[in-house]
């Protein structure tokens, strides 16, 4: 085929072919054998990069030789996420037919910045969001359309929320002259909702912490005082941000009593649903969304807890005209003939260039089918009620949070040791270190009314009781033994 050098172009595409299939045999083998590697990194900083060359190659180098550099560098300073016992933040999981769909997409590799660009790419992620709606039972006619992650979707749901303020021009003006703009969340809310009024020229001092309840719910009535109190010193209250299924406890706010709120005082409503949105696919648990009929917008990741490979973060809003006029900008390069008869995503968000996000979302839904996606749901659900019996039988611990999904809160506090928190903090921040350094699990925490929490969330396709059982085997003998010490 000659040098290639001298004729520049793509790899030979019969070595793509043969390393494809082979990388594809080792892509099945690592799914079917993640136990076999620590679940998180036993490298400390700076070792990936001190077996990485300085400075890139002069020449090509074969696909054999760049696998080789995988298997040694890059592996080991991997945190496998992919692994059944990955139980921290929230467990994600990078299935086979959303993998494929990864795969697709980039060989594609299409930009679905306007329908033109793409047309496939925009009316397969239209029909799949709308699919995702029905599933949720959201309302019929909501907007739907892809987003990397919920800070992104929270981002831009904001952004049309400031755009909605009909005596305020932020487009063309900005927010010169205008009086502090107040957001509002609960104190158990996700970080991106703070950035997003950082990013926006709200300030962080008027991202407003509303108080929550015993199980870490947003206080409606405190809520209400707080608008009211901001309005009477000056500040115009514009948004507030509900969740349902906050990221310490997975609590739920009470989203019913919250759009009563922002309805008497002409608020928009955002939910952000990330993590806990697609229980409602079980029809036993829909009262998870109850009250999100009356938001104008909502974000729910599929990335999280319906097995499609980060990213994939759906925003939906009842008010698509008012996201598209916070975002729409039309330079004459990117005006096309179809007019209003098509959608061009790139209308709705802060970025241009759109990947093919929808395809491995599309061959998640189709592989596993609704009942096989409710069937995964109800198996962590019950999971996490078998994690939480065990907690409560046993005197060496105690729950920490109501767990109405399948992340659990909770911590080492023998029976005879002491009450001093100071101390109990301590001991479980002790104890996280050392079951994560074994490398046979991996847990996250939290702190809760001040005090140091670990935390489990069980959402792996992969694992299944005996992971649980061991995870939490592991947990007591890593207490035995501080005990012990």
């Amino acid at each position: 085929m000659g040098d290639p050098e001298q004729h520049p172009g793509d790899i030979d595409l019969e070595a793509f072919r043969e390393h494809g299939h082979e990388l594809v045999d080792w892509i099945a083998d690592y799914l079917a054998n993640a136990e076999r590697y620590p679940v998180l990194s036993q490298l400390k900083p700076g070792e990936v990069k001190g077996e990485l060359p300085d400075s890139p190659p002069e020449h090509g180098e074969s696909l054999e030789a760049i696998f080789r550099d995988v298997e040694s560098t890059i592996v080991p300073g991997l945190t496998h996420w992919n692994h059944p016992n990955f139980l921290a933040y929230f467990a994600i999981t990078g299935s086979a037919p959303g993998i494929l769909g990864e795969l697709l997409s980039a060989a594609f590799n299409v930009n679905g910045m306007l329908w033109a660009t793409s047309p496939a790419l925009t009316e397969l992620e239209e029909t799949v969001v709308d699919w995702l709606r029905q599933m949720m039972a959201l309302p019929e006619g909501w907007f739907g359309m892809i987003q990397d992650t919920a800070s992104v979707s929270t981002l831009c749901a904001l952004a049309a929320a400031r755009e909605a303020i009909s005596d305020l021009d932020v487009r063309e003006q900005g927010l010169s002259g205008a009086p502090p703009l107040t957001l509002y969340a609960s104190d158990q809310a996700h970080s991106s909702i703070a950035k997003a009024g950082i990013a926006l020229g709200l300030g962080h001092g008027n991202v407003r912490s509303v108080p929550s309840d015993d199980a870490f719910r947003m206080d409606a009535d405190d809520l209400n005082r707080l608008i009211r109190a901001d309005r009477a010193d000056g500040k115009w209250p514009f948004a507030v941000a509900a969740t349902v299924g906050t990221t310490s406890t997975t609590s739920v706010d009470p989203v019913p009593e919250i759009a009563e709120v922002c309805e008497r005082h002409g608020l928009w409503l955002h939910v952000d649903a990330a993590y806990a949105g697609p229980a409602a696919v079980l029809p036993e648990r829909r009262d998870v969304l109850d009250g999100c009929d009356r938001a104008d917008s909502l974000v729910v990741n599929p990335h999280k807890w319906l097995f499609t490979p980060i990213d994939c973060s759906v925003l939906y809003t009842s008010r698509p005209d008012v996201l598209r006029r916070a975002f729409s900008l039309v330079p004459e390069y990117l005006k096309t003939e179809h007019g209003d008869e098509a959608t061009n995503l790139m209308d709705y968000g802060v970025a241009l260039g759109r990947r093919f996000r929808g395809l491995k979302l599309w061959y998640v839904l189709r592989a596993f089918g609704v009942e096989g996606i409710r069937a995964r749901l109800r198996e962590h659900l019950r999971l996490g009620e078998r994690l939480v019996a065990w907690i409560e039988a046993d005197p060496d611990f105690e729950l920490m949070a109501p767990a109405p999904f399948s992340t659990v809160c909770f911590r080492a506090h023998p029976d005879d040791w002491t009450d001093d928190e100071a101390e109990l903090d301590a001991l479980n921040e002790r104890l996280l270190a050392r079951v994560n350094a074994t490398g046979e699990a991996y847990l996250s925490h939290t702190k809760l009314h001040g005090r140091y929490v670990l935390r489990a969330s069980i959402g792996h396709l992969r694992t299944t009781e005996p992971h649980l059982a061991r995870v939490w085997a592991l947990v007591k003998r890593e207490l035995s033994t501080l005990l012990s010490e």
